[in-house]
C-alpha cells in the first residue's frame, strides 16, 4: 500500500505508537518503509489489516488525530464485521469546547448517540466507563445550545441525601453534592464554568437527587378547577378532567401521593394565592422574556424565594388563560344579561313588585325585550316597576315571572348586602358568564379613564358574596381583578335629595382588566368610552411567597400540551417537565415505583435518557431495580429505545475493560443456578456466603 506522504506521520503516531498497537492487535505482519506499507500473512489477515489502515488514513484526512485508542476501536469495529465505516463513526462530533471535541469512540456509542436523536426515551445500559452519562450530557448541552430544549435536568438516585444524612455536618446542599459530583464534573467539561451558576440560578440547568424530582406537589386540600367546579386535588383520580390553560378540559394522566411536604403560599399582586410545595413548578416570564418574545421558563417555588423583584418591578409574570373556561352549557331560567341588570340595580325582595332603577332608557328597553311577559311602569325619573303583563284570558293571580325566577334561584329577599350570582350562571358556558358580567357592569360598574393610560373597569358592591362572584366571572374569562374595601365606619355620609344617608355596609371596589376581544359593556355610552383607549393587558405577577407549614401533598400529571392546569383563583401551574432534556444517571438504584414516577413526568418537547449498570445494584434486599423492570416492561413501546454497551465500549484506561470482563467471568462462575437469580449485589453476596443453601 502506498500512503500519501502527509498521512504517514499521523498514521504511525508519535514514536510509532500506532504502528506498535497495530502489530499487537493484528495477525498480519506490517512493514513500513517511507510512505510504503507492506502486509504479509494469511489472506484474511492481510485483508483485515488493509481495511484497518484505510480507515485510519481516512481519519487523518478528516483532520482527526489517530491515537492508539482510535486504533483499538477501529480494529474492534472491523473485527465485528460491521458495515459502518469506523472513520465516520470516529468523526461524528457532538460538542467542541476549548479545542476538546466530544464524539463517540465505538460503534455502540455511535448507535447510542443516534438513538438519542431518533427517540424520545433512551435507556443506556452498560458497565462503568462506557460513556453512557458523558455522551448523554453532551447531547443535552448540544440540544440546549441549539435551542431544541429550554432546560437541562440532571438527576440520580441518592436515597441517603433525603433520609440518612441528617446527622452529618453542613447544609443540605453540602450533604447532597457528593452524590451529584460526577454530573457537575461532566457539566464543567462541556460548558463555561462561569456560565453554569447563572444558568442554574435561572432554572435553565437543574441538578438534583431523584427524590427531589418527585415533589412538585400541592396540599391534598388545594382546589383544582374541573368542568364541574373546584375539587380538592387529593380527590382526583386518573381519567378525571381538569381545566387547562386553553380553558378546555384535559384528562389527568397520573396521580402521585407525596407524603408530608414543606408548603408555601404563593401570592400574586392582585391578592390571589394558592399553596404549593417548595419544588413545585411554575411557568413564568421575565420582562426580558416578554420583550424578546421568548417562551416561558419553568422555575421551582424555592428558586423564586428572595428573588421576586428586579429594581422596583415584579420579576416573574404568570401566564393567564388563553381563552375563557369552557364549563358545560346548561339551561337558565332567565336571560343572563337581564339577570345581571337586576342583580346590579334591581329590587327582588319578594314582598313587593320587582323594580329597577336607572337613568338609561337603553337599559330599560333591553330589560323589556330580554324578559317576556312583563311590562315596565315608570314611577319616578329613575324608578321602574316590572309588572306581569297579563294576556287576555289569563288568571289575574298568576305569579310575576321575575319573582318566580328569583325564588327558584334563591335571590328572592336578597338585599344589597346579600346579593349573589346563582351557580347556574357561574358554572355555565362563556357566553352566559359574559352576559351576566355585562349586565352587572352596565348597571353597577363603569369605565374609568386617566390621561395617558388605558381604561380600566370599576365595579362596586356592598355584598361580600357578589364581590367574590364577580371576581370568579372575570378570572374565568381570563381577566384580572384588584379588590379593595372602603369601610363604612368613618366614611362621610352620602346625599339623597338633600338629606344625609349614612353608610351601613363596607363597600368593595373591584378594578377589572379583561383580555382583548372581550367586550365588558353593552350600554352604548360606556362601551364608547371604553373603546376609546382600550382596556390594556391583564397581567399577574408573583408578589410574595410565605411559608405555610407542612402538609400531606400530591402531584398530578395532565395531558395538556403545555402541562398547565388551573388551580385556586384561576392561577395556572403545572407539574410536568416540558421542553427539557432530562438525564437519570445510576438508574439501577431506582425502585420500580421510582422509575415509573420519573418516566411519567415526561412533558411535551422533552427527551429522557436513562443510564445505568444492572450489575451494580445497591438497593436493599428485596427491592427490585427499576432499570431491570423497565427493560422487561417497556421494550415493545414505540419511541423508547434500549442501547446496550459492553466492555468493548469502555473508553477509560484499557485495564478497565479487562477488569469488567474479569468480574463478569467470576460472577457467572459463582452465581448459583436455580429458579431465583439474585438481583443485586447484596443478594449476590448473601448467595455466595458460606453456609447458604
Amino acid at each position: 500500500m502506498e500512503l500519501a506522504p502527509e498521512s504517514v506521520f499521523p498514521f504511525l503516531g508519535s514514536a510509532d505508537q500506532n504502528l506498535r498497537e497495530l502489530e499487537d492487535l493484528l495477525d498480519a505482519d506490517i512493514h513500513v518503509r517511507g510512505n510504503s506499507v507492506t502486509l504479509t500473512g494469511k489472506a484474511a489477515d492481510v485483508a483485515l489489516a488493509e481495511r484497518v489502515i484505510e480507515q485510519l488514513v481516512a481519519l487523518t484526512g478528516r483532520n482527526r488525530v489517530v491515537t492508539p485508542e482510535a486504533v483499538r476501536h477501529t480494529v474492534s469495529m472491523l473485527t465485528e464485521g460491521t458495515a459502518e465505516s469506523p472513520a465516520e463513526v470516529l468523526s461524528l462530533d457532538i460538542l467542541s469546547r476549548r479545542g476538546k471535541t466530544i464524539r463517540p469512540k465505538t460503534l455502540n456509542q455511535k448507535r447510542y448517540v443516534d438513538a438519542i436523536d431518533a427517540n424520545t426515551i433512551v435507556f443506556g445500559i452498560g458497565p462503568a466507563g462506557t460513556g453512557k452519562t458523558y455522551l448523554a450530557m453532551a447531547k443535552a448541552v448540544q440540544a440546549l445550545q441549539s435551542k431544541q430544549v429550554n432546560r437541562i435536568i440532571l438527576t440520580r438516585p441518592a436515597v441517603e441525601a433525603g433520609e440518612r444524612l441528617g446527622f452529618l455536618p453542613g447544609t443540605l446542599n453540602e450533604k447532597i453534592d457528593p452524590y451529584l459530583r460526577p454530573l457537575y464534573d461532566a457539566l464543567h467539561d462541556m460548558m463555561d464554568p462561569e456560565a453554569i451558576p447563572k444558568l442554574m440560578a435561572a432554572g435553565v440547568i437543574e441538578v438534583a437527587p431523584l427524590a427531589y424530582m418527585r415533589g412538585r406537589a400541592q396540599p391534598v386540600f388545594t382546589k383544582v378547577l374541573t368542568p364541574e367546579g373546584y375539587r380538592p386535588i387529593g380527590e382526583l383520580e386518573v381519567g378525571d378532567l381538569v381545566i387547562g390553560s386553553d380553558g378546555r378540559p384535559t384528562p389527568v394522566l397520573g396521580v402521585y401521593p407525596q407524603g408530608p411536604k414543606e408548603i408555601y403560599r404563593v401570592y400574586t399582586q392582585d391578592g390571589s394565592s394558592t399553596l404549593a410545595s417548595s419544588d413545585h413548578l411554575w411557568s413564568v416570564y421575565t420582562r426580558d422574556d416578554r420583550r424578546r418574545n421568548k417562551p416561558a421558563r419553568v422555575l421551582e417555588t424555592k428558586e423564586m424565594i428572595g428573588n421576586l423583584r428586579a429594581a422596583h418591578y415584579h420579576r416573574f409574570e404568570l401566564p393567564l388563560l388563553d381563552a375563557p373556561v369552557c364549563f358545560p352549557p346548561q339551561p337558565v331560567p332567565m336571560d343572563p344579561y337581564a339577570l345581571g341588570l337586576l342583580i346590579g340595580d334591581g329590587c327582588l325582595t319578594g314582598k313587593t313588585t320587582p323594580s329597577f332603577a336607572t337613568n338609561d332608557a337603553e337599559l330599560v328597553e333591553a330589560l323589556h325585550h330580554a324578559i317576556p311577559g312583563i311590562a315596565l311602569r315608570r314611577t319616578s325619573p329613575v324608578d321602574y316597576t316590572l309588572r306581569r303583563d297579563p294576556q287576555p284570558g289569563e288568571v289575574i293571580t298568576l305569579e310575576n315571572p321575575i319573582t318566580g325566577v328569583a325564588r327558584r334561584l334563591g335571590l328572592a329577599g336578597a338585599r344589597s348586602n346579600t346579593k349573589f350570582v346563582p351557580s347556574e350562571y357561574l358554572y355555565n358556558d362563556a357566553e352566559v358568564r359574559l352576559a351576566v358580567l355585562q349586565g352587572l357592569l352596565d348597571s353597577d360598574g363603569g369605565p374609568v379613564t386617566q390621561n395617558g393610560r388605558t381604561c380600566r373597569i370599576q365595579f362596586t358592591t356592598v355584598s361580600d358574596r357578589l364581590r367574590d362572584d364577580v371576581v370568579f366571572l372575570v378570572q374565568s374569562l381570563g381577566g384580572v381583578v384588584y379588590a379593595r374595601t372602603r369601610l363604612a365606619a368613618g366614611r362621610k355620609p352620602g346625599l339623597a335629595r338633600g338629606r344625609a344617608v349614612h353608610h351601613r355596609h363596607d363597600a368593595h371596589i373591584l378594578d377589572i382588566r379583561l383580555p382583548a376581544g372581550i367586550t365588558p359593556f353593552r350600554l352604548a355610552r360606556k362601551a364608547a368610552k371604553y373603546e376609546t383607549t382600550g382596556g390594556g393587558r391583564p397581567v399577574r405577577y408573583i408578589d410574595r411567597i410565605e411559608p405555610a407549614g407542612t402538609e400531606e401533598a400530591v402531584c398530578i400529571q395532565v395531558a395538556a400540551a403545555d402541562s398547565l392546569y388551573v388551580t385556586e383563583a384561576f392561577l395556572l401551574t403545572h407539574n410536568t417537565l416540558n421542553d427539557s432534556f432530562i438525564i437519570l444517571d445510576e438508574a439501577q438504584n431506582t425502585t420500580a415505583e421510582q422509575m415509573k414516577m420519573f418516566l411519567t413526568r415526561l412533558g411535551f418537547g422533552s427527551k429522557i435518557v436513562v443510564t445505568g449498570d444492572v450489575t451494580q445494584v445497591d438497593l436493599p434486599n428485596g427491592s427490585r431495580s427499576g432499570l431491570r423492570a423497565a427493560s422487561e416492561i417497556l421494550t415493545e413501546i414505540e419511541d423508547i429505545h434500549f442501547s446496550e454497551l459492553t466492555s468493548s465500549d469502555v473508553v477509560r484506561h484499557r485495564l478497565v475493560s479487562n477488569i469488567v470482563d474479569a468480574y463478569e467471568r467470576f460472577e457467572s462462575e459463582t452465581r448459583p443456578v436455580g429458579p431465583h437469580l439474585p438481583g443485586n449485589r447484596a443478594e449476590r453476596r448473601a448467595a455466595n456466603r458460606p453456609g447458604r443453601r
